[in-house]
């Protein structure tokens, strides 16, 4: 058996070799700083100077007592817990919408709604920066000239509506993405189903009780977990948007991480390789779990769907 395999994998040498280019990518971008920011975790380093010292887990004690650590720890899980379940209803509402064949124009609004997604993150920061600016901002614009504010709205630029925002910006960005989601899962369900609850006299909301729900359980897991993990991932979105102010009001965790690898605060240089690696590993940490609790998740519901509770 082993002669056999060896054999196919001798066959199929020239897709491999079509694979290596991506995978030598994929080491080099991905793999190596993976494994480099373990080991940078436990040294007093800058990333510039040649010098560099080992003070084992002294980066994690202190980012433990580090209070913009923390801050900007809970804005991440603030954005993503506010934004989530916003994304995921507005996706599914529409989905649903989008689903029904008697709507002709479904191909045309699913491809608009998906524009935003394959649009470049950094362009669609930098645009809307400027559509919501404090100063002849377009949206400032409309708002009074229908009368409905009497002076411009720190949009950007205000601590308390500055996050408001940037959620709003960023669920629209990428609310056709779950949106694609549940459309395949909500194309998996039989259409015999509606039909046979429909000539038993089941009203839309009956149907979409007793059938949708049940069999998009599943996918939800999933889907609600793929987003969630995504959303705690925003560092272009935020870098180009808001830089992380006003005052550190957006900094989530990828751009303090960012902040301590490369930036300055002010005149004083925040350039700690060593500290900012310790930062992300525990951010590394936490998204793991998440991908942990998905596939346990997913686990548990397809031993609830499985006859005997059964794993098939």
């Amino acid at each position: 058996m082993r002669t056999a395999g060896l054999a196919r994998m001798w066959a199929a040498r020239p897709v491999y070799l079509l694979m290596l280019p991506g995978l030598v990518l994929i080491v080099m971008f991905s793999f190596y700083p993976l494994v480099m920011s373990w080991y940078y975790a436990f040294f007093d380093w800058s990333g510039i100077d040649q010098e560099m010292y080992f003070i084992g887990w002294q980066n994690f004690t202190e980012l433990a007592a580090d209070e913009y650590f923390w801050a900007a720890f809970g804005r991440t899980l603030w954005f993503a817990g506010v934004a989530t379940p916003i994304e995921l209803l507005l996706s599914l509402v529409l989905a649903i919408v989008l689903n029904d064949r008697a709507l002709r124009l479904a191909p045309l609004y699913r491809t608009l709604f998906f524009i935003p997604v394959v649009t470049t993150t950094a362009i669609v920061s930098i645009v809307m920066s400027m559509v919501f600016s404090s100063f002849n901002g377009p949206a400032n614009q409309a708002l009074m000239a229908l009368g409905l504010i009497e002076r411009p709205i720190g949009f950007l630029t205000d601590t308390k509506t500055v996050m408001w925002t940037a959620i709003g910006l960023f669920v629209w960005k990428w609310l056709g993405q779950p949106m694609i989601y549940w459309l395949a899962a909500l194309q998996t369900i039989p259409t015999e189903l509606y039909e046979a609850a429909q000539v038993d006299g089941a009203g839309w909301w009956w149907r979409a009780v007793s059938i949708t729900a049940p069999m998009l359980a599943p996918f939800a897991v999933v889907i609600t977990l793929i987003v969630l993990v995504g959303n705690m991932q925003v560092f272009a979105f935020m870098q180009a948007l808001t830089h992380g102010g006003p005052y550190f009001s957006t900094e989530v965790m990828e751009l303090y991480i960012y902040r301590m690898a490369f930036g300055a605060q002010g005149q004083v240089s925040t350039q700690r390789l060593g500290y900012a690696s310790a930062a992300g590993v525990l951010f590394g940490v936490l998204l793991i779990v998440l991908a942990v609790a998905q596939i346990l998740a997913v686990r548990t519901f397809r031993q609830g769907s499985s006859p005997g509770g059964v794993v098939r």
